[in-house]
C-alpha cells in the first residue's frame, strides 16, 4: 500500500505542477499579447513623423566665386608655364572655367 500511496503523491504532485505551469504561462501569453495590442494601436494612431523640407542651398557670393575662377585660372596658367599643358589644353580648361 505504501508504494502505491508514493505513486499517488506524485502523480498529484506532478499534475498540479504541469496545470499551475500551464496556467501561468497561458496568463503571461495574455499580458505580451496585450501589450502587443497597445503597442500595435498606438503605432498606428500617431500620425507619420513629418520632416521639414530641406532648405535649398544659397547660391555662392559672386566675390568668392570671382575669386575661386581666378585662382583656378592662375593655377591653369602655372600648368602652362611648365610646360604641363598644351595651348589648346589651356584654352579650353580656361573656357570650361568661365563658362560656369
Amino acid at each position: 500500500m505504501g508504494l502505491l500511496r508514493g505513486v499517488a503523491r506524485t502523480a498529484v504532485v506532478a499534475g498540479t505542477a504541469t496545470a499551475v505551469s500551464n496556467r501561468v504561462s497561458r496568463r503571461q501569453a495574455g499580458r505580451w499579447a496585450a501589450q502587443d495590442d497597445q503597442a500595435a494601436a498606438q503605432q498606428y494612431a500617431q500620425p507619420p513623423q513629418q520632416y521639414a523640407a530641406p532648405a535649398p542651398a544659397a547660391a555662392p557670393p559672386v566675390a568668392d566665386d570671382m575669386s575661386s575662377k581666378i585662382d583656378q585660372l592662375k593655377e591653369l596658367g602655372a600648368l602652362k608655364e611648365q610646360g604641363i599643358l598644351t595651348e589648346a589644353e589651356f584654352a579650353e580648361q580656361k573656357s570650361r572655367i568661365l563658362s560656369t
